[in-house]
């Protein structure tokens, strides 16, 4: 396959990739999009074709604060890092490619869910942008609260570091999840004006993330989500119910379907 589309990267923190994950990544490649895998551990069972990075060469990332929250934690701050140094389309590991990106659209972001929120699933931004250093701002130089928390999210927080063991980054996840994900990058682009460059729910998340079971269900009907504006589909692995991380897809899913047609085994890489 000729890659000579945008490249776009993602990190991995852990030492082995799910199928979906495999499939996400490999669909990138299929579409000519170079994919780099921004990693903390020597990933075995990445795709062919997919480059492996370590993930120090955009930012040092600290095990233990991982360890007080998720692994996905510091992909919120790695992925403008990142954006900012290689100019690479950020995507998540769940992000499957169902069409290419275009090659000369600067902002790539978009809603999603049954709120209206933005999800930072998939992000472009120009490596210069005042978005852009916000949300660098933000991470580099954490508030006492995000600005937007109302007083039951503050005393939430409060409760939590009054218990003790838990550093000021830690804290605020606990006390709420997507502050560091789509509630910063909602709340900063509605400072900067730049959420009106926000596509709509159907080009990048055209399933909402409340009915994600349907990607696996075989008498499913995802594509009836689909636009001709889907570049992107998300499948919420975050949300995956523990059963489909440990058992293949079954036949006629849209999960089994895609790794049928991009060429993924779900049983050789299955959660333990």
């Amino acid at each position: 396959m000729e890659l000579d589309r945008r490249p776009v990267a993602s990190l991995w923190i852990g030492a082995e990739l799910h199928y979906l994950n495999q499939l996400c990544l490999k669909s990138h490649l299929r579409h000519g999009h170079p994919v780099t895998l921004y990693c903390t551990d020597d990933v075995k069972n990445a795709p062919d074709g997919v480059e492996i990075r370590p993930a120090s060469e955009i930012m040092s990332i600290d095990m233990a604060l991982v360890n007080d929250t998720s692994a996905s934690f510091l992909s919120n701050v790695f992925r403008y890092k990142m954006i900012q140094k290689t100019g690479a389309i950020w995507i998540d590991c769940d992000a499957f490619c169902h069409r290419p990106f275009p090659d000369d659209q600067e902002w790539i972001f978009a809603g999603h869910g049954m709120r209206g929120a933005l999800n930072c699933g998939v992000v472009a931004l120009p490596r210069e942008c005042a978005l852009m250093d916000q949300l660098l701002d933000y991470y580099d130089n954490l508030p006492d609260y995000p600005a937007w928390w109302n007083k039951r999210q503050r005393k939430q927080m409060d409760r939590i570091k009054d218990k003790g063991g838990y550093t000021h980054a830690a804290a605020i996840y606990k006390a709420e999840r997507t502050a560091f994900g789509p509630q910063a990058f909602t709340w900063f682009a509605q400072q900067t004006g730049d959420i009106e460059r926000a596509m709509t729910p159907d080009t990048l998340y055209p399933v909402p993330f409340q009915l994600n079971d349907i990607f696996y269900d075989p008498h499913g009907r995802v594509e009836g989500w689909f636009t001709d504006q889907t570049m992107s589909v998300h499948l919420y692995t975050n949300g995956t119910k523990p059963w489909w991380r440990k058992n293949p897809p079954l036949e006629n899913s849209y999960a089994a379907r895609m790794c049928a047609e991009v060429g993924i085994d779900p049983a050789q890489a299955l959660e333990s």
